[in-house]
């Protein structure tokens, strides 16, 4: 049985034009398959005229996801990134926005993502891997054989956070601030995060003072690769307001924490529910670097990126109009039959394994992919040193109040040596 199953929502019981995939409590019962399998068949290019987030368009197909990211001059993601705006939510009109480079295009976009770029430069990877390694290992080598665990915060969120205060050079001691400022900046009330967009304001106006004061030491001091160092000495970076300064390290947090923490729990139980797959790994690891672009697809840990149409545009035989928003739901898109053959099953040995949506396409392709995936990579080489017969998932899975980051909070666990 898989142990993520719950109670679907019939697809056929909803008239097609008030289909709603926008309601983050989908996501959270893991009930919105059936409505993009419907929505991809049906109406691919869909209207949805009434959300708690205005009107908006879906786009449910891989192709047309892939038309629609990588055509920046139709599909603006100037200040559209997000189908939530402020004006629908309920945030106070002084709360704290957030406009990092993927909210913006050329030229100001490419000027802004150059400066971060090395960073993430494959040289500047292949620098971290002997450090996340030596991570890896000691966090394996204190987990319990035979007793359940919660994987997230014991495997998961430990890791990243180690990571995160790596890439911003913060105090290892408080890692854990890194994460939780992460999960704020996404957080929505109600979602077991924040209580309201006050407490949000309140904690990221905290966030915003403290990489501030940061800033100001990495320019006193020579530079170096750490992201903060980066863009506190970046020539380009020299006439960023504080906003685009803030806004851009929060992306950058986010981006580190999300796509990776949630991966690897997911990887877990994407391998419990595919024993069989679990059995080709073991009976041949080098299957690890296919398995981990499939690991990314199979999770999608960004459910969609928002767009705003610039001109009216004909998609999938629907005219959009100028102003309209976009969703393009990476999600559904991933599990598009159509353009990934048996695109509902976890296949470690995928032909073509990065054949998915996860990373985006086109100028606002994820900086840090290669990072996200060097890290995944190490987490199951170290795994597979082990010798474990199997990760077996022990109860239900708790997953994120969310129809941003498909996350999962809790994963209960036992390991049988």
């Amino acid at each position: 049985m898989d142990s993520s199953a719950t109670t679907m929502v019939d697809p056929q019981s909803i008239p097609i034009d008030q289909i709603d995939v926008s309601d983050p409590k989908l996501y959270q019962e893991d009930a919105h398959w059936p409505l993009f399998e419907r929505l991809r068949r049906e109406d691919p290019v869909h209207y949805c005229a009434d959300s708690a987030y205005g009107a908006y368009w879906s786009v449910t197909r891989y192709e047309d996801i892939v038309a629609v990211d990588s055509n920046h001059k139709i599909f603006s993601a100037h200040h559209a990134v997000m189908l939530d705006d402020g004006r629908h939510s309920g945030q106070t009109e002084d709360a704290t926005v957030m406009l990092p480079f993927l909210a913006m295009d050329p030229p100001e976009h490419d000027k802004q993502r150059k400066i971060v770029t090395p960073a993430m430069s494959p040289a500047n990877i292949a620098k971290l891997e002997a450090t996340i390694r030596r991570r890896v290992q000691e966090v394996l080598d204190m987990l319990p054989i035979g007793a359940e665990f919660d994987w997230v915060p014991t495997v998961s969120i430990e890791l990243t956070a180690q990571m995160l205060a790596t890439l911003v050079n913060y105090p290892l001691k408080d890692r854990h601030q890194l994460v939780r400022w992460s999960d704020v900046s996404v957080g929505i009330p109600g979602d077991g995060v924040i209580d309201s967009w006050e407490q949000r304001d309140q904690e990221l106006k905290l966030f915003a003072q403290t990489f501030l004061a940061l800033r100001e030491e990495r320019r006193a001091a020579p530079p170096t690769s750490d992201l903060i160092s980066l863009l506190a000495h970046s020539p380009e970076a020299q006439d960023m307001s504080i906003q685009d300064y803030i806004s851009n390290v929060i992306l950058l947090i986010v981006g580190g924490n999300d796509t990776t923490r949630n991966s690897m729990s997911g990887s877990i139980l994407a391998l419990h529910d595919h024993p069989e797959e679990w059995a080709k790994l073991n009976a041949n690891p080098a299957l690890i670097e296919s398995m981990v672009p499939e690991i990314i697809r199979f999770q999608t840990p960004l459910i969609y990126m928002g767009r705003r149409a610039t001109q009216d545009v004909e998609l999938g035989g629907k005219l959009i109009r100028k102003g309209d928003k976009v969703a393009m739901w990476y999600i559904s898109g991933n599990r598009d039959s159509e353009a990934i053959e048996h695109a509902d099953r976890f296949i470690i040995d995928r032909p073509r394994p990065r054949q998915h949506l996860s990373f985006g396409f086109g100028i606002h392709r994820c900086v840090g992919n290669r990072l996200a995936e060097m890290q995944l990579r190490i987490l199951w080489e170290e795994i597979l040193k082990k010798g474990w017969k199997r990760i077996e998932v022990t109860g239900p899975v708790r997953r994120a109040y969310s129809n941003n980051i498909r996350g999962i909070v809790s994963l209960p666990v036992r390991i049988h040596a």
